[in-house]
């Protein structure tokens, strides 16, 4: 489900498989945020099977969406998960903006190399809060 990737727990296997390298997910935060970063984590490669992490997302965006119908949304950034660099990976914000949204769109472009599935384990969210 991909409910797994807000939920704490990191063992493999327990993931949000999507078929093939292309996909994408969009996240109710609980009040509107203005996001400052997101990070991605994946297992490591020790604890794989085969010792690689094929199937994490590589390439992807972040979108941050007024409500869960705008097709449009505003790009935060593109960032790119390294296969090789620290299991939970922080990415700042790229684009300078002032909006806080409650609606964030994260759209993966492409994996590590796994032609028939890409697994998510886990995607956070950081910024600070709007209650206005």
């Amino acid at each position: 489900s991909p409910r797994t990737v807000i939920q704490p727990d990191m063992q493999p296997g327990q993931c949000w498989a999507f078929k093939g390298t292309q996909g994408f997910l969009v996240i109710q935060l609980l009040t509107p945020i203005q996001p400052t970063a997101f990070s991605l984590e994946h297992i490591p490669k020790s604890l794989s099977p085969n010792g690689r992490i094929e199937s994490a997302p590589k390439e992807f965006s972040v979108w941050g969406l007024i409500d869960e119908n705008d097709a449009e949304g505003i790009n935060l950034g593109n960032f790119s998960y390294q296969d090789n660099g620290e299991t939970l990976q922080y990415f700042p914000v790229e684009e300078t903006q002032t909006e806080s949204y409650r609606y964030v769109e994260l759209r993966i472009t492409s994996n590590h190399g796994n032609p028939e599935y890409t697994c998510l384990y886990r995607f956070r969210v950081h910024g600070t809060p709007s209650y206005a």
